[in-house]
């Protein structure tokens, strides 16, 4: 058994990555391929070619044989883990009809649906109906069927970009539960499509025939075809394993089994997630994604804009980091922990809301971000430190919301995601959780989880809490600072907690005023 190999390919934002995985959780072969041929037609859109994911796919398989003693004929099977949300129309023969629509794309559909009277009346009397409209107009299938009919009418099917992956690997129409994460027709209790009767059918405007087929993840879905197998490199016949989105697997691959286990994202999108056998929507209406353990759900809730914050400071503040991270040939965040240790917790009373792009419901639509508590000491290394422990604040409040919901207290956190590989942001994170932080050994914690869930779909190892016991592990642990604790403790409760509704009435009025488009 330990001499099995298991391929992950995990297809994020930023890159395509093929990584070997042993049945012991090492990492025994990598290969990256980055994704920078984005295309933003206007703003706020985002975009990009289908074709260039597989090929880039394909790139990252090539490349992993000069650099591991692995040969491909040791692979056991390949899985998949993707970017969630970006989605693919192809036309009858299977072609692509347009570029994927990115999960970060803003376009916005134009609401418009009336559901009948009896679904209007329940739909008020539930208070959806704000929701719904929500949903409509972020849905693509929306944004293409009103802005592209005559495309829309060639759509075949519509895929998210697992299945298009799925479909080149195989040549089968054939997705798992697990990454049906995005504005389509699933049931998200019931693991499953939608009932023919339920409103996201006429919402989206599509027909059952549409979708792929859905498997629970873990399935053997197929066999690489003669063509995926010349174009990758790899073994034609290789058995393709169901995998699950990239959040899903990063919660297995960081440890997080049970409930009582937050894992935290530190990505693009930052995220808090616990791994559920109960169905508990966080926030009411809003269902819980799918685990990438069949049966289980993921109560995650999103800020938006995350980690992506950091980016942003060093656009716009970090010439100097930038300026050294040149010289050095690294990149400007190389430095940033210096910023952080040169202010000490609390950030002098700087407090940061971090909704540079809030969600639907938490926060509400019309949010802003907001920075109060500016005094003449404070500089752009208080920024940057207030921007860490808002968005430690913003995902404390949604764990606390997660434990009230599900009536289990977190006991510990896990972090995952770029981000984590900060000491400062993980002690920050510690400190305001009030809770041990610990983060992965592995950084890979997307591929190995989708590792994971193939060793156990193949049956190489008996069941989840096995896998996960011999292949994670953790890394570093911080403990919280007893001092820095208390300290947080006084600015969550009393400020930052308090900030979203003082602020709410003057962010209607921004709305209102300047409304919430980007700017030209």
């Amino acid at each position: 058994m330990g001499d099995e190999i298991l391929l992950a390919i995990d297809n994020g934002t930023q890159s395509v990555r093929a990584l070997l995985f042993d049945l012991r959780g090492n990492l025994v072969g990598k290969s990256q391929v980055k994704l920078d041929n984005y295309q933003c037609v206007q703003p706020g859109w985002m975009e990009h070619s289908p074709e260039e994911f597989w090929t880039a796919l394909c790139k990252a398989c090539h490349a992993l044989w000069a650099n591991t003693a692995v040969k491909p004929h040791q692979v056991r099977a390949l899985v998949v883990t993707t970017q969630r949300g970006t989605v693919i129309n192809l036309d009858k023969h299977g072609q692509v009809l347009r570029p994927a629509i990115i999960w970060a794309d803003q376009r916005m559909a134009q609401a418009r649906k009336k559901y009948g009277l009896l679904w209007e009346s329940a739909f008020l009397l539930a208070g959806l109906r704000d929701t719904i409209s929500a949903f409509e107009r972020q849905a693509e299938a929306v944004w293409i069927a009103q802005n592209q009919p005559e495309l829309w009418a060639q759509t075949d099917k519509f895929l998210l970009l697992s299945g298009y992956l799925h479909y080149h690997l195989t040549g089968e129409m054939v997705d798992a539960v697990g990454n049906q994460v995005g504005y389509v027709p699933f049931d998200h209790k019931k693991g499953a499509w939608a009932a023919a009767s339920d409103w996201k059918w006429q919402c989206l405007s599509m027909t059952p025939s549409m979708m792929p087929t859905l498997v629970p993840n873990g399935t053997v879905i197929g066999t690489l075809t003669a063509t995926a197998a010349a174009d990758t490199g790899l073994p034609q016949g290789l058995a393709v394993v169901a995998g699950a989105s990239d959040k899903a697997c990063e919660v297995i691959g960081a440890g997080s089994l049970t409930p009582d286990i937050a894992c935290l994202s530190y990505g693009t999108t930052a995220t808090i997630n616990t791994n559920t056998p109960r169905y508990v929507e966080a926030v009411p209406y809003i269902p819980p994604y799918p685990s990438a353990m069949p049966g289980y759900y993921n109560t995650e809730i999103q800020i938006t804009r995350g980690y992506w914050m950091v980016s942003w400071f060093a656009a716009q503040f970090g010439l100097n980091e930038q300026i050294r991270a040149e010289k050095e040939g690294v990149t400007p965040e190389h430095f940033f922990d210096e910023l952080l240790h040169s202010v000490p917790a609390g950030s002098h009373g700087l407090v940061l809301q971090p909704y540079w792009n809030p969600g639907v419901r938490i926060p509400g639509p019309e949010a802003r971000g907001g920075i109060i508590g500016f005094s003449e000491v404070h500089t752009r290394a208080h920024i940057y430190r207030a921007i860490i422990e808002g968005l430690a604040y913003a995902l404390r409040e949604a764990g606390e919301r997660i434990a009230k919901r599900s009536k289990t207290p977190l006991h510990l956190v896990r972090v995952a995601g770029g981000g984590s590989q900060s000491n400062a942001a993980m002690q920050i994170t510690a400190d305001i959780f009030n809770l041990p932080a610990e983060r992965p050994a592995l950084y890979e914690a997307s591929g190995l989880g989708a590792a994971i869930l193939a060793s156990v779909g193949l049956g190489l190892h008996a069941d989840f809490p096995t896998a996960i016991r011999e292949m994670t592990r953790v890394g570093q642990r911080f403990e919280p600072i007893a001092a820095n604790a208390q300290l947080y403790e006084q600015l969550y409760t009393d400020v930052y907690q308090r900030m979203y509704g003082r602020l709410q009435p003057l962010y209607r009025a921004l709305r209102d005023i300047v409304g919430r488009t980007t700017p030209e």
